[in-house]
């Protein structure tokens, strides 16, 4: 989930409620992650991430799981964060691999060990080495899922081999992190998706999902291949820049980014409309598209006084 801000950067908790009740009741998701890399996680401080956080679980309190995000590089602060989503009610942690320094897999073990250690929450371990640098290998997943609180993984690693022998030799759930390849990770023995498209397209998602999983194989694939325009466009440029574009197209909460990402220009913009135009779905009037592009990466997005 995206986090909301207002048109000067600042956190928008009122919009985060409102678009949270909007991705449960109307889109039909069954779970947000609040925090994550979508939700600008790397700029927003730790009383943003928990003002956000129980703002999303007072919407839409036991319709969804909530699962927070609180990964970071540190161990201490990634414990910190995890124990202050425990307090606030999160259902779930979501950890990422610690990104920037590329512990050894002993490192790995001992980060997601700890922070499972002193956090009640059941955590879902998130494996994207494009943007920590650090895979984490099969062997130590397995070792990650003896731990009673380790149940589930994000996985984004783009390795379907790799993904077959988690699913084989262990219990956890494994949800795709790529949204295009959530098809090819049910067939090795996925569950679901942790989505960006699905801020939109979560209805079609979990139709895609479902068919598959009732052994109607074809219609899944044929959903796959009507979602295919939004699973690429809504990654011509970061994911949550071109999400906050849609949503913001369709007059529901977003707001700018926050730097260094930058906000659409109208070729990205009117290239979004056609990706999901091509999915099925219109995107708003032209007078929404040109407040979105009034948005500018100015002094009061860096909070800088002039």
């Amino acid at each position: 989930m995206v986090t909301p801000f207002h048109a000067d950067g600042s956190l928008d908790t009122d919009g985060a409620a409102r678009l949270a009740t909007y991705l449960v009741d109307e889109q039909g998701n069954d779970g947000l992650v609040v925090n994550g890399t979508t939700g600008e996680s790397a700029t927003t401080t730790d009383a943003e991430k928990d003002a956000v956080l129980r703002a999303v679980l007072e919407a839409v309190g036991d319709r969804a799981r909530v699962i927070a995000g609180v990964g970071t590089n540190d161990t201490r602060h990634t414990v910190d964060l995890a124990r202050a989503a425990e307090k606030a009610g999160a259902h779930g942690t979501l950890v990422v691999t610690p990104y920037y320094n590329k512990p050894p897999q002993s490192g790995i073990l001992y980060h997601f060990r700890t922070v499972a250690d002193q956090c009640g929450l059941p955590m879902m371990v998130y494996d994207i080495p494009g943007r920590t640098g650090t895979a984490i290998h099969t062997e130590t997943m397995v070792q990650l899922a003896e731990h009673e609180r380790i149940v589930a993984v994000k996985d984004a690693k783009g390795d379907l081999a790799a993904t077959a022998w988690v699913t084989k030799c262990t219990d956890l759930a494994v949800y795709s992190g790529e949204d295009k390849l959530t098809l090819p990770l049910l067939s090795v023995g996925a569950v679901g998706v942790v989505g960006v498209p699905t801020h939109l397209f979560g209805r079609q998602t979990k139709e895609m999902i479902q068919a598959y999983e009732a052994g109607e194989v074809a219609r899944a694939l044929e959903l796959h291949h009507k979602l295919l325009p939004v699973y690429e466009g809504f990654f011509r440029t970061q994911g949550v820049i071109l999400a906050k574009a849609a949503l913001m197209l369709e007059g529901l909460p977003a707001g700018p980014v926050r730097p260094p990402l930058c906000e659409v220009n109208p070729a990205e913009i009117a290239r979004l409309r056609e990706d999901c135009a091509a999915a099925g779905l219109t995107l708003g009037d032209a007078n929404r598209a040109a407040a979105i592009e009034s948005y500018a990466l100015t002094t009061h997005h860096l909070g800088v006084d002039e």
